[in-house]
């Protein structure tokens, strides 16, 4: 099942709550917060992520027809140290996990959807993990650029650059070669 169907399957069982606009740099979510939403991007895109010491660690991007959520928010119901913040100005679906929850039960097909849920965000997280491990700056990039070349054209370099833990330097000259 292609995201496009999750989306799709969501929509037709009438789950969306309301449809929300966060203004470029707002906020979604903030540190210590509690989030149990899911959100399906309209338009717009959105950053994750954490600050170490004052500095921010972007972790996850979503921009139009991905989902996004802040996982351990919504599973345990407790307060996260992540963000979420619009990079630029975002249309997004709330699905609130009440609702979402009682349509994942109701039978064996939408429960398998939740397990596609699931299983992409934790294969999103493992090849996160590996692109964090490399230690070339043009490994990474390749990697990244493969994966999401969607990416490029929907975030700034300078949230790239940190998200690939490099600087916007080392990544412009990456984009050039």
């Amino acid at each position: 099942m292609k995201a496009a169907d999750i989306i799709s399957l969501i929509e037709q069982n009438d789950l969306v709550e309301k449809t929300i606009t966060v203004e470029r740099n707002a906020f979604l979510k903030v540190k210590s917060s509690i989030d149990t939403n899911i959100y399906l991007i309209e338009e717009g895109s959105l950053r994750i992520f954490v600050l170490d010491d004052y500095e921010e660690r972007i972790i996850r991007f979503g921009y139009k027809d991905n989902i996004i959520v802040s996982l351990d928010s919504f599973l345990t119901e407790s307060p996260s140290d992540f963000y979420i913040q619009a990079i630029k100005k975002t249309s997004v679906k709330v699905i609130p996990k009440k609702s979402f929850m009682t349509f994942i039960n109701k039978n064996e097909e939408h429960l398998k959807l939740w397990v596609k849920i699931l299983e992409d965000l934790i294969l999103q997280q493992i090849e996160r993990e590996k692109d964090i491990l490399i230690n070339s700056p043009k490994e990474r990039f390749d990697r990244v650029l493969k994966r999401s070349p969607q990416l490029f054209q929907e975030v700034p370099n300078k949230h790239i650059a940190n998200y690939l833990r490099m600087s916007p330097e080392t990544l412009s000259r990456l984009k050039k070669r």
